[in-house]
């Protein structure tokens, strides 16, 4: 009967929906990844020496949208709404985002360096965040995705430009993680299926 279940899911095209247990282990990484993003831009190492800026880049609007229930205002207040919420469409957003990110850091570490030896050590540790988070909380179906083409040029510059654009790219990736989070926390509490 499980066996029928699962065939009966894969054959929707829609991933499945995370175990209790991988779906606890799963908010943990995401928790991890939030942490680790907000000790890397503590760190001096990452914008050593760039003039200090709020700025930063954001990859699209898709995960934020996907992942954030509906509400009507009421008294100034988002009353959500269950029925709105699409957990496949967010977990897929969210996989989307972290391909992004997986190419992205991963490009930059290829590309000429200002300061390898402490660029390398600050960024592995998020990258390698990124890519269990792809290999154990992935759906099948985006665990190959890859966004390599959304980050072909986007190192082509002077190392100056290109640490400029990964810090706004890490800044970004922060305020995306904490949305991550929230909808993880949410997906994992399960209230949307009640």
């Amino acid at each position: 009967m499980l066996l029928l279940a699962l065939n009966l899911h894969a054959s929707t095209g829609l991933p499945l929906p995370l175990s209790a247990e991988n779906s606890t282990q799963c908010a943990l990484l995401f928790k991890s990844l939030r942490l680790n993003i907000t000790k890397l831009l503590k760190s001096e190492d990452l914008c050593y020496g760039l003039i200090q800026s709020n700025e930063v880049t954001v990859r699209g609007v898709e995960t934020v949208q996907a992942c954030a229930p509906s509400g009507t205002q009421n008294s100034g207040c988002v009353m959500l709404t269950n029925s709105s919420f699409n957990e496949s469409e967010c977990v897929i957003n969210i996989m989307r985002d972290l391909a992004y990110y997986d190419a992205a850091i991963s490009s930059y570490l290829e590309s000429p360096l200002y300061r390898p030896d402490k660029e390398v050590p600050l960024l592995s540790p998020t990258l390698g965040l990124i890519q269990d988070l792809r290999k154990n909380c992935s759906p099948e179906t985006q665990r190959g995705h890859n966004s390599s083409e959304d980050t072909d040029n986007l190192w082509n510059n002077d190392s100056y430009i290109n640490r400029q654009k990964m810090c706004k790219i890490m800044r970004g990736f922060h305020a995306r993680a904490i949305t991550i989070n929230r909808a993880i926390g949410y997906i994992s509490s399960g209230d949307h299926r009640k």
